[in-house]
């Protein structure tokens, strides 16, 4: 299977998720090593980082990946070069937090920035400011400048955070997206900054790099992007050369049913929530479409594939939990994924540590404990 040039051994993606393993300049570390090689020998087809980010003024976390200066590019050397050693594909998720950046810019002593201020938003109430033009086009630099590193540091394609209420996906929302000049208003308007965006990576990066995006199908809530518009919105995105786009959702809703972090998932039935997104898009454009959110069976991952409702499946938790799951598919083990979407992981992340199955080091600690007595 290919995407864009880029020839990939299947269609399984590891999509991306925060990883809080890099240091306090936001550098590669040993944790991002042993994490990326393990995923890297578990048969993945596409591995993509969690989100790195383009700018400081977009960064969510003191253990965030940087590809934000020059001085970031040795350090991603080093994780492409272990990823190549195995005969593995990587991209980097380029990433701009906008007004969700917030919390972490407070304790720096600075205010973060998004495309609009919302009066009563019932689900962000961190202080922030409304970018300026000059803002959104520093910004927009910013993001070309980090794809022209991804490419000098090895990286066989970038990914765009375009949903999960960063930046992109603000403004690409009604909601949060209330401007009244270029950038705001109509959905043209309000999507002007991804084009602008893959624009400034092809005249740094080049016409042939990989780029590829994930968007949402729409927002957590009612009064957001709604998916008629993230169908148009997709369109749009795959005419003006995004070379994939992975769908998932936009603005965050109410935890976690309103969040791309459905919890709870037992049966087949709750699998593949953005599924129906995913179809209804894939029929609109001409480019590879990734499905997320919640899948867990291989029938059923198989089932979608065989419909034509999707090109790659993207799985992030059960590869936290099961990062050999694509070998042991392979190799005609079909049973499903154990990962139990406790989101045990996030919680990790959201306290400062770095991402693991917190289930497996809990299940190791009873066997030790049992071990002992």
């Amino acid at each position: 299977m290919k995407i864009k040039n880029l020839e990939l051994r299947n269609r399984f993606v590891r999509s991306a998720t925060g990883d809080g393993c890099a240091d306090e300049a936001g550098h590669i570390t040993d944790k991002h090593i042993k994490l990326f090689a393990d995923l890297a020998d578990g048969g993945i087809g596409l591995i993509i980082t969690g989100l790195a980010y383009v700018h400081h003024s977009g960064q969510i976390s003191p253990a965030q990946m940087s590809i934000a200066s020059d001085d970031c590019i040795l350090g991603l050397k080093r994780l492409t070069a272990v990823i190549h050693e195995r005969g593995e594909k990587i991209a980097v998720q380029l990433s701009h937090a906008g007004r969700e950046s917030a919390k972490f810019l407070k304790s720096k002593g600075r205010i973060a920035k998004g495309p609009s201020l919302v009066e009563n938003d019932p689900y962000f109430s961190e202080e922030h400011q409304t970018m300026t033009v000059d803002d959104i086009w520093e910004i927009i630099g910013a993001f070309g400048d980090a794809a022209k590193r991804a490419r000098e540091a090895d990286f066989d394609a970038v990914q765009l955070h375009g949903a999960h209420a960063y930046l992109l996906s603000q403004f690409l929302s009604p909601f949060t997206n209330r401007r009244e000049d270029d950038w705001g208003g109509s959905l043209e308007k309000r999507i002007r900054f991804h084009r602008e965006v893959i624009n400034d990576i092809r005249a740094k990066a080049g016409d042939d790099y990989p780029v590829l995006i994930k968007t949402g199908g729409q927002d957590g809530f009612p009064g957001g992007l709604d998916l008629d518009e993230g169908k148009r919105a997709a369109q749009l995105l795959a005419q003006w050369g995004y070379d994939a786009l992975e769908i998932s959702q936009g603005l965050r809703g109410k935890l976690f049913e309103g969040t791309e972090f459905r919890t709870n998932i037992k049966s087949i039935d709750q699998e593949g929530y953005f599924r129906d997104w995913c179809k209804e898009i894939k029929k609109v454009v001409n480019v590879p479409v990734m499905t997320v959110g919640g899948l867990r069976t291989f029938e059923l991952m198989e089932e979608i594939i065989e419909k034509k409702e999707a090109d790659f499946i993207s799985l992030c938790r059960p590869f936290i939990r099961q990062p050999g799951l694509v070998n042991e598919w392979k190799s005609g083990n079909r049973s499903r994924a154990t990962c139990i979407s406790c989101n045990k992981c996030l919680t990790a992340v959201r306290n400062r540590q770095n991402v693991r199955c917190i289930q497996n080091e809990e299940e190791r600690n009873r066997r030790k404990q049992k071990e002992g007595l």
